[in-house]
């Protein structure tokens, strides 16, 4: 018995692949949870738009800014400029302040300030209203306790392309991109695992097609099931939890395409370094699940994260979809604002395919 136990552990410990899921696993894991699941506010851009500038409004943004909790984004100047503003995506919310903001404190007692946020995701433009409210409040008791007469500053906000809050606004953009990428990828990897297995693919190698024929033989059957999939998705969407859809159909259905070519895609990369389906499932699940989940900001909010999870984030192709969805389901934008996204997509997308022909010339030779 004390051999036989002897024996499986020198078993174990020979398999490399074994000792990166039983130790390697649980510590990378434990690092991402405990970094990037946070629901706390850290560094969200905002944008103030003074119209007084006066010496209140002034002591009110550096408390905001020396908080930690916001840094100043794009600078904005007219009110004209506050729905161009959220298009750009480059701020969580914009707070204004009315005119004479000093005065009517002196002599109303009483001034406004307008929080304006992005609720396309729901949680943080809550947290953030939240949070700005807080400080606002504070620096009302901590400058105006001594006054006969009571001083206060009032906040009125409004959610922008989610006036209601429904979180379900939030989770249906990521649920798409999450099925669309694992069911593409682990279709597409588990179909040449199996070739594999099955002895078919030194047929498939040898035969007259080349390594582009023979990716792209693999590909086009999966897209147009994966397209399937996504409209059924979109319309579960639209009829069931009654998802608006304020931007282009015909875009939205072409960028979901191209989503769906980068995760197949990805899929025929993982099946060429996969020597069977239980592998390839395993890398499909596990390699793209966790990370998609955590670093692509469907759940928790990207600035939150460490630098170093941020700039992981940034390889996620799922990041850069859930943007696209959101930017023309709820704010009806077009092409020229998610060009960047769509190419960042298409370049993986060409760099996993670039990658699996390699792989296959490389068998070939």
């Amino acid at each position: 018995m004390r051999g036989f136990i002897i024996k499986e552990f020198y078993h174990i410990f020979r398999d490399v692949r074994s000792m990166l899921i039983l130790f390697g696993m649980p510590v990378v894991q434990v690092l991402i949870f405990g970094f990037a699941i946070s629901t706390e506010i850290r560094n969200a851009p905002v944008a103030i738009l003074d119209h007084s500038n006066d010496y209140v409004t002034q002591q009110i943004t550096n408390k905001l800014l020396s908080s930690g909790f916001f840094v100043r984004g794009d600078q904005i100047e007219n009110e004209n400029q506050i729905q161009q503003i959220f298009r750009k995506g480059k701020v969580k919310e914009i707070i204004v302040f009315e005119k004479d903001f000093a005065k009517n404190l002196e002599n109303e007692k009483e001034a406004h300030v307008q929080l304006i946020a992005d609720a396309s995701d729901p949680n943080v433009a809550n947290l953030i209203v939240n949070y700005t409210n807080a400080i606002i409040q504070s620096y009302q008791q901590e400058y105006f306790k001594g006054m006969a007469l009571p001083v206060e500053i009032v906040t009125e906000s409004q959610m922008l392309y989610n006036p209601g809050l429904k979180s379900v606004f939030m989770f249906i953009p990521g649920i798409i991109t999450i099925l669309l990428m694992l069911i593409s990828a682990m279709m597409t990897s588990i179909s040449i695992a199996r070739e594999k297995e099955m002895g078919t693919m030194e047929i498939l190698l040898v035969s007259p097609l080349n390594p582009i024929q023979i990716v792209a033989g693999k590909v086009i059957p999966y897209v147009l099931i994966s397209f399937i999939n996504a409209l059924t998705i979109l319309l579960m969407s639209f009829f069931i939890f009654k998802m608006p859809l304020e931007g282009n159909m015909v875009l939205l259905l072409l960028e979901s395409i191209l989503f769906i070519i980068m995760a197949l895609s990805l899929g025929i990369f993982i099946s060429t370094v996969s020597n069977s389906q239980q592998m390839a499932m395993m890398l499909s699940m596990f390699a793209l699940m966790l990370p998609t989940i955590l670093l692509s900001g469907f759940i928790f909010p990207i600035e939150n994260m460490p630098y170093l999870l941020q700039l992981l984030s940034n390889i996620m192709p799922p990041r850069w979809f859930i943007i696209i969805i959101k930017s023309i389901m709820l704010k009806g934008l077009g092409i020229q604002y998610v060009w960047k996204e769509t190419l960042i997509i298409a370049g993986m997308a060409v760099f996993f395919i670039a990658l699996s022909i390699r792989k296959f010339k490389i068998r070939l030779e």
